[in-house]
């Protein structure tokens, strides 16, 4: 989408199916030349993407509509832009203009350039809630140039990044780090080094990673200024030598830079060594098998190395400690350990098994009947399963008692809705795991049952018998957490009403890329994503993975959100023929839309009401058969209303008139000097 300098258009006008369509065929070219290995044909693009209009509308869109974080502010306090606001804001992403006189100083300082406004700290807990996190917010309009700018370094560094790297990367989740570890060993026990990266973004060198990023002239400036722009922690400035701000659109992009290389330099360890041996006691021969005898996997600053032999992973240890010591990291010793997948005696604290990503992953031995097989057919005498950590499981049930607690005083129907996205989106994240194996969604559901029991005893107080009115039974389940909301019955979820298995999930392929350009793949992916909810992947398959509002496939960036085709406000149902998926930026359009409509037809229907109401006063009596209609109404709406004030009226006056008649007191006995009040006084007592 190209912009003329005199034409001037509105955002609510712009074609978004057109932008989205430059930008991603730039991508696209991009990626294959990266493929390919032709830099100087990335470079070149990647300018022509940095200077189209289509790329800057995307940026502002991003920071502005899409993103969940739209509304935390930098240090400049812009948290809301309105739509004028960020067509200026569009503008003002421009590159170096050569007419000088025509920019201001505002719009010097929004370029892309040798500088950059300081970040705004903000301290969070992190999930062990012993430590605090640092989060670097950018102001709004440095969020947009870091979109701009990602946008194009992206597709280069995703034709090259690692296939065993998952973490803040399109396409891929951490399931697909899991089913990578499942089929790592499912055939076989091995030695485990699982290790974490300590500070991973604060300790970053930058002159590191900006040789890695092998950029020049402006993109290398600014990117270097957003690194040494600094942080306002509680009003005083901060100097930042080191590391990228948490809370930045580019800052995951640069962390995956900046560890890009580690798997190969262990598969080269692998290919040159010697000495390796199978199991069973034969020698490694080729450079290949040794290469697939060591696996590498990695999501964000967490990774584990997977091998049958113990020396090969203490080895690997040192390998990583060194190779990350030229970019200024280390490994956090609290939370690196070599452990055994199967026997305890094997690991270092006695422990076997392992967590990653929330999810415990453990062999166990078990008879011919039930472990798993070989490709041969031969029993191997112990199975795997993957099922969620102890801390997860803990973590959860403190989430659903703090919800509880919160509400305590509420109505049941709003516990019920605050509870069942909280149970389904952490029943969904466990989908491919063994927890129905396990037997841990029954148990969550047994402890959430008895926090659910408790709430209901407080309300009842003493009396035990209404706590039935909470629990109904339906269908086969009894005891279910359960009302009804405008006659329409609604209910707790439980966690065993997901259906759970570990062999169901495929991993991603390879090297595929999104920006590969092969949507039909990526599409039917999206749909199969533990993230998304089930009524979300009906829709998804239902549309064959595109927006119904604007007809482009969804990305894994976007944010897709239900709309009813017919409003509820029109009396819309909720059943899938009237939903549909939309992007969120289409959903506010289409809600827009909708909105305009019904206020242009109530409008017009007010002003038919009106003139055939002043014709009727005029003495007209031809009217059309839909008039007629109308005009009965009217009248009729007239008489009611008239009725009500004639009844309204005579029910003043007459209580006006009504006189008060004197409540009959009732008589007083004394018994034994006591005062006692009674219908009668019984025989031998004083009235008073």
């Amino acid at each position: 989408m190209n912009k003329s300098k005199t034409e001037k258009v509105e955002w609510n006008d712009i074609d978004w199916t057109k932008v989205q369509a430059v930008v991603f065929k730039l991508q696209k070219r991009i990626y294959q030349a990266s493929l390919n290995g032709n830099v100087q044909k990335v470079r070149k693009l990647q300018k022509t993407l940095m200077r189209s209009w289509s790329n800057k509308l995307l940026a502002v869109r991003r920071v502005t509509q899409d993103n969940r974080g739209k509304q935390t502010a930098g240090i400049d306090g812009v948290k809301f832009i309105t739509p004028d606001n960020r067509m200026e804001a569009a503008e003002k992403l421009k590159l170096l203009n050569k007419q000088k006189a025509m920019r201001t100083v505002m719009v010097e300082k929004l370029e892309l350039s040798d500088k950059s406004r300081a970040t705004r700290r903000v301290w969070i807990p992190k999930a062990d809630k012993k430590e605090l996190r640092p989060l670097g917010i950018p102001t709004m309009i440095e969020r947009a140039k870091q979109a701009l700018v990602k946008n194009a370094l992206e597709p280069e560094w995703e034709a090259i990044f690692e296939p065993s790297s998952y973490g803040f990367r399109l396409g891929r989740s951490c399931q697909d780090a899991i089913q990578h570890i499942k089929q790592s060993i499912q055939h076989s026990e091995k030695y485990v080094l699982d290790a974490d990266i300590s500070k991973c973004f604060d300790s970053i060198d930058h002159s590191a990673l900006l040789q890695k990023i092998n950029q020049k002239g402006k993109v290398y400036r600014q990117i270097k200024a957003w690194l040494k722009s600094g942080v306002l922690d509680q009003g005083a400035f901060v100097e930042t030598s080191q590391g990228t701000p948490q809370g930045g659109v580019i800052s995951p992009l640069l962390a995956n830079i900046a560890l890009h290389g580690l798997e190969e330099h262990l598969m080269n360890f692998a290919r040159n060594s010697k000495g390796w041996k199978f199991k069973t006691g034969s020698p490694m021969v080729s450079k290949k098998q040794r290469e697939q005898s060591l696996t590498f996997i990695r999501y964000a600053d967490d990774f584990v190395v997977l091998h049958n032999s113990k020396d090969v992973i203490l080895e690997c240890k040192e390998l990583i400690s060194e190779w990350l010591k030229d970019m200024g990291l280390e490994l956090k010793p609290t939370k690196t350990r070599m452990t055994h997948s199967l026997l305890k005696e094997e690991s270092e604290d006695g422990k076997a098994g392992f967590d990653f990503l929330g999810f415990h992953i453990q062999q166990f031995q078990a008879g011919i009947h039930n472990d798993c097989l070989s490709q041969q057919g031969k029993h191997h005498g112990f199975k795997t399963l993957i099922t969620p950590s102890k801390k997860s499981l803990i973590k959860h049930q403190e989430s659903i008692k703090a919800v509880i607690k919160e509400y305590s005083h509420k109505p049941q129907t709003v516990l019920i809705l605050k509870l069942n996205p909280i149970i389904k989106g952490w029943s969904n994240y466990y989908r491919f795991s063994d927890a129905q194996t396990t037997k841990d969604f029954s148990k969550q559901d047994y402890l959430t049952y008895h926090k659910l029991r408790r709430w209901g005893k407080r309300r009842c107080k003493k009396k035990n018998s209404d706590i039935k009115n909470y629990f109904h039974r339906i269908g086969k389940k009894k005891w279910v957490f359960s009302t009804r909301l405008d006659n329409v019955p609604i209910r707790l979820i439980q966690h065993s009403d997901t259906n759970c298995s570990s062999t169901d999930y495929i991993k991603v392929k390879g090297n595929r890329s999104p920006y590969d350009g092969d949507w039909l793949y990526w599409s039917s992916r999206m749909g199969n994503y533990p993230e998304i909810s089930e009524g979300v992947a009906i829709l998804l398959k239902k549309q064959k993975g595109k927006c119904a509002h604007c007809g482009q496939y969804f990305q894994d960036t976007d944010i897709m959100e239900k709309d009813h085709i017919v409003p509820k406000s029109q009396s819309g149902s909720n059943k899938y023929d009237n939903l549909q998926l939309l992007h969120a930026h289409c959903h506010d359009r289409k809600t827009a839309n909708d909105l305009k409509a019904l206020t242009d037809s109530k409008l017009k229907a007010q002003k038919l009401r009106d003139s055939i109401e002043l014709r009727w006063l005029d003495g007209e009596t031809n009217f059309s058969e839909e008039e007629e209609v109308i005009l009965n109404e009217i009248l009729l709406e007239r008489f009611k209303e008239n009725e009500a004030y004639k009844t309204g009226f005579v029910n003043h006056t007459e209580k006006r008139k009504r006189k008060k008649t004197p409540k009959a007191r009732k008589p007083t006995q004394y018994i034994k000097g006591k005062k006692v009040k009674t219908q009668e006084a019984p025989k031998g007592c004083k009235i008073a």
